[in-house]
């Protein structure tokens, strides 16, 4: 039964426990009298069996109602908590697999942060070297301009 049904069920027994509720009331219990029928000591008579009978009726009656009533409840809620657990089981779900990609994107990063990391440790292990280098070249750079100047006093002798 989907909750369409289950809705339409309900409120067709809410209907049928009204209109007992008024039946109950407009068929009263009967009056109770002895089996004579007679009451002259102004005292509470005695009931007869078909009363009683009738006041069982009444009470049996009320009773199946209720019991319909809540049974229509019961099963309501039972498909209104099934609804919810089942968004919620969802939902974890949804939870779940987002968690499960950022931890994927955050360790992805994190491995990517560290071979940047050590890209530059080995940068600046190479820049040292680069200082003797550039000291290499600042004294060759001065020994070429010698030579330079040596060739262009050769060439210019008289």
């Amino acid at each position: 039964m989907d909750h369409e049904d289950q809705k339409c069920h309900s409120q067709d027994q809410d209907k049928l426990i009204e209109e007992q509720d008024k039946d109950s009331l407009s068929a009263s219990l009967p009056m109770l009298t002895d089996r004579s029928g007679q009451d002259n000591t102004g005292e509470r008579p005695m009931p007869n069996q078909t009363d009683i009978v009738k006041a069982l009726e009444v009470v049996e009656r009320d009773s199946v109602a209720i019991a319909e009533s809540f049974t229509s409840l019961f099963a309501s809620l039972r498909l209104a908590l099934s609804e919810v657990t089942s968004c919620s089981t969802d939902h974890m779900q949804c939870f779940n697999d987002a968690a499960g990609r950022l931890q994927e994107s955050v360790l992805d990063a994190a491995t990517k942060g560290n071979r940047y990391i050590n890209s530059c440790l080995r940068l600046n292990e190479e820049m040292k070297g680069m200082e003797s280098l550039a000291t290499q070249l600042k004294i060759l750079r001065r020994n070429v301009d010698a030579l330079d100047s040596a060739v262009n006093k050769l060439v210019r002798l008289p």
